[in-house]
Parts: C-alpha cells; sequence; structure tokens
C-alpha cells in the first residue's frame, strides 16, 4: 500500500484538501456503472476490532483522488468521537485506508462514512446514498466483577430536581479520555463531566440549555470539523436541539427545530449519501418518524415526516439491516410491533415486515448479537418489564429469539462487550430499581450476570471504559436520585 507521502504530504482528515486526480494505465472509459465497494475492513458488524485499527475500504475500480476529503470519507466512535488521522490510496488507487492518529476507545462503536460524490477515475459516482458500515473494537477480558468506585451528582445544590435521564460517553474535548454528557429533562440541559482518563471526573462544567424533558440524544460530527457534536430530542417541547462541540467540553449554543408530537427515539445516519450526518426521530404522539437532512455545517433542513408503519412509535436506531452499505432505521412502538425501515439512499425509506417483540418498546439499540455479521435488535420492553432479542436475517427481516425479563418498567437498553469475550453482553435498566447485566453467548443467547440496585430509580446505562485499562465500566443514570453511580470493571477473568 503507497502511502500520499509517495506523492506530497499526508492526507489528514483534519483539514483534508482535495487532491488533483491521478490519470493513467488504470483509467478506463465511464461504463454507466456505479461505483461499488468491493470489501472493507474492519467487516460490518464485526466485533473487536483492535483499537490501534486502520479502516480500509476496497472499490472494484480506480478511485478519482480529488473526489476523497473529510466530508466524504471519515469514520465516528460513539465513545472515541471523530477519528482524526491520515488517508493512503494503494492498489492502484482502488483503496482507500484511514489510519487514525490515535487507538479508538475500547468497545467503541465505529461508523464509516463515504459520500455518493466518492468518484472513480473513469467518472462513475458511488452508490446512490453512498456506503456506510460500523464494527466495534475490542475490549480486555472481565469476569463482569463490578466495584463500586464514586457516585456523581447532576446538581448544582442539594434542592436543585434536574431529573437526569439520558446521555452520551463520548471524548468531547479531543484528549483520549472519555468524558460523559447527562441529559436533564426538568433542568432542560446538558451537564458534561469531563473524565481524567483514571476513573475520575471533573465537576460538570457550565450547563448546556436544551429544551423542556430533553432525553433522547446521539453524538456525531454534524459539522464535519473533528469535534463531536449532540443531537437531543426535547419531548414536552416537540423539538430536537443540534449543540455543536466547541473541542474543549463545552457546546455552542444549542439550535432548534421543531418536529412532530412528543419525540421519543432519535438515530443519526447518513439518510442521503452527501456524507454528512442526519438525525431521524420517532413521535409517539404522531406516529411517524421525522427526518432532519444537514447541510453538511450542522444546518438542518425543514422536517419531512413518515409513515412507520407501528402505533407510537417510541424506540430509534440505525444499522445495515439489508447488506447493502446503507444505515437503516429500526423503529418500535407501543403496539408491541418493530420494523426495519430500508433505507433508499435519497432520504426515504421503505419499512420492512414487523415482528412482534413480546411487549411495549420503550428503547430499542442494535448489534450483531448472535456473530452471524448482520445487525439484530436488543429491546427495552417498558410495562411488559422485559427485554427482548431480535436477529436479524440481513434481508430486512427480524425475528424475536427471546425474552427476558427483569425489574419492573423497564426502560433502557444498551449492549457492549463488557466481559472482552468478543461477543456483546446486555445491560437492561429497570424504573423500578436496578440495572440487569445479562451475559452474551454469541449465539444469541444471554444469561443474568449481575443486578446492580439503584438508590431511587436504574434509568439508563452508560457503558465506556472510563479508567482507560481497555475493559468496559458502568455509568448508571438514576433520574430520581439525579445521580450517576461509576463502577469500575474489575478487569481480567
Amino acid at each position: 500500500m503507497r502511502s500520499l507521502g509517495a506523492f506530497a504530504r499526508p492526507l489528514t482528515l483534519a483539514a483534508l484538501a482535495p487532491i488533483a486526480a491521478c490519470s493513467g494505465e488504470d483509467a478506463t472509459a465511464p461504463s454507466g456503472a456505479a461505483l461499488a465497494v468491493a470489501s472493507v475492513e474492519p467487516l460490518a458488524q464485526a466485533l473487536g476490532a483492535p483499537v490501534d485499527t486502520a479502516v480500509t475500504v476496497r472499490f472494484d475500480r480506480p478511485v478519482d483522488r480529488g473526489s476523497v476529503t473529510a466530508r466524504t470519507f471519515h469514520a465516528f466512535g460513539r465513545s472515541s468521537g471523530p477519528a482524526r488521522g491520515s488517508v493512503e490510496f494503494g492498489d492502484g488507487d482502488r483503496t482507500l485506508t484511514l489510519r487514525p492518529a490515535r487507538p479508538f476507545a475500547a468497545g467503541d462503536l465505529v461508523t464509516v462514512f463515504l459520500a455518493r460524490t466518492v468518484r472513480a477515475q473513469d467518472g462513475a459516482s458511488l452508490q446512490p446514498g453512498g456506503h456506510s458500515f460500523q464494527f466495534w473494537t475490542r475490549s480486555a477480558p472481565s469476569a463482569l466483577d463490578f466495584e463500586p468506585i464514586g457516585v456523581m451528582t447532576t446538581r448544582a445544590a442539594p434542592a436543585e430536581r434536574t431529573r437526569a435521564y439520558g446521555g452520551l460517553a463520548t471524548d468531547l474535548d479531543g484528549d483520549g479520555a472519555l468524558d460523559l454528557t447527562i441529559v436533564n429533562e426538568d433542568s432542560a440541559d446538558l451537564r458534561v463531566f469531563r473524565g481524567r482518563g483514571d476513573g475520575r471526573f471533573q465537576d460538570f462544567l457550565p450547563p448546556a440549555p436544551v429544551g423542556r424533558r430533553a432525553s433522547p440524544s446521539e453524538a456525531a460530527d454534524f459539522d464535519l470539523d473533528g469535534r463531536a457534536d449532540a443531537a437531543v430530542a426535547n419531548i414536552d417541547a416537540d423539538t430536537v436541539s443540534i449543540l455543536l462541540g466547541r473541542g474543549d467540553g463545552s457546546f455552542a449554543p444549542a439550535r432548534t427545530l421543531a418536529v412532530g408530537r412528543f419525540p421519543r427515539g432519535l438515530a443519526v445516519l447518513d439518510a442521503d449519501g452527501d456524507g454528512d450526518v442526519d438525525v431521524a426521530v420517532a413521535q409517539a404522539r404522531g406516529n411517524n418518524v421525522t427526518l432532519l437532512l444537514n447541510d453538511g455545517t450542522g444546518q438542518m433542513g425543514q422536517p419531512a415526516t413518515f409513515e412507520a408503519g407501528v402505533t407510537g412509535e417510541w424506540g430509534l436506531a440505525a444499522a445495515d439491516f439489508t447488506g447493502d452499505g446503507r444505515l437503516d432505521l429500526v423503529v418500535g412502538g407501543q403496539d408491541h410491533q418493530v420494523r426495519v425501515l430500508r433505507s433508499e439512499g435519497d432520504g426515504r425509506f421503505t419499512p420492512m415486515a414487523p415482528v412482534d417483540a413480546g411487549g411495549e418498546i420503550w428503547m430499542v439499540t442494535t448489534g450483531d448479537v448472535d456473530g452471524d455479521g448482520r445487525a439484530d435488535v436488543a429491546t427495552a420492553n417498558s410495562s411488559t418489564n422485559n427485554g427482548a432479542v431480535l436477529l436479524g436475517d440481513g434481508r430486512g427481516g427480524l425475528r424475536r429469539a427471546g425474552t427476558y425479563g427483569v425489574g419492573p418498567f423497564t426502560l433502557a437498553t444498551d449492549l457492549a462487550d463488557l466481559d472482552g469475550d468478543g461477543d456483546l453482553d446486555w445491560v437492561l435498566s429497570s424504573y423500578g430499581g436496578s440495572w440487569t447485566v445479562l451475559a452474551g453467548d454469541g449465539r444469541g443467547g444471554f444469561r443474568q450476570a449481575a443486578v446492580v440496585p439503584a438508590s431511587q430509580a436504574a434509568s439508563c446505562a452508560l457503558l465506556l471504559d472510563f479508567d482507560g485499562d481497555r475493559d468496559i465500566d458502568l455509568a448508571l443514570v438514576d433520574e430520581d436520585a439525579d445521580e450517576v453511580r461509576l463502577l469500575r470493571n474489575r478487569g481480567t477473568r
């Protein structure tokens, strides 16, 4: 593989300038066929990629170097944030390799984006919708033995009521230590605890205002400036707030957009293939999904609403369920139904066949829980006090593989490789008072491994390596006590 250094200065994603196209004997006459991705490394839905992995995309023909920029080829780790680094061309310009300057976080979910404007040397553009894929990085072995090491409050004073319900575990300041951003419903703000990388956190920064009853949230780099940003759904305000990160842990004032009634689910993906990150929102009382298309600067266009095919849309997540290199949506409803919404690559989605999840869905999350390379779904089923595993068939279909009873009123569902054995484990949060840790067997089955009681209400869990030893720790959010409980993973099994 040849580095760009053989031709010019290294190509950095922090300030990636177009490079003049190379012409030569590899170029062919335009054939009319779209440029196609032949393979990727790590594989889509891979579990256990090294934290220092490079990201390689191989095409079916040489690419035009001038079409590769920081806006057309980039990656984002849910924990690590934007993957800054250098890009190399190889194999006669048939491969692109991103080499991040800093390792990804352990146990991170990484999404790679390629815009439809990436071109072949023969002039053909990438498939409509561009190309996106996801993989997980490796975490260190653990016996699922968690040690309480501290409790942080989201209150500025004991009498204050914030109702901490939701959050992000993302490096906001680019120092390699993961930060915790807690979303608060009653105080209607985000409060950022900057991580020190050793299990300790600084006191929270001045709150960043959002809308009433803020909760569902996702991190992304919406303006592609190499800094992590946030999107938050404000349930009672019927709005979504976009907050651009300043790179120091703080956010610029929120940009707020009206969406449909009672937004309960939120997902981020490139829905139209232009290389930037868009926002999709599920409206529980509108029975629909709203799509906000990004103009590349973090400014979202007019909302476009479409029917998702379930009743009481509550949970929403993004993954490639059809294996076509486009992230789809999966939506869960209060009618127990879950549907994949297949991306058409142009901002439109086609509902696939529904499956009954065995309960009223409050939240959905995605990952390959049975190790077959296909995206699956794990749900939190509120008043039915359970969670369900729905296995994907790689064509947009789902089937229920198991339902697991946990504590009263199950609110949140989260996946990560907590024991470092190469498959995904599961944490279900129950408002009735406990977090349940379920160990995955790598074949889609789970067993109860631990139960962590809450002070008052187990509202959600953030799974991250907050002490830098590459196993996955727990930051557990209690919305009634307004606290975040920190549990360190003791490590080696």
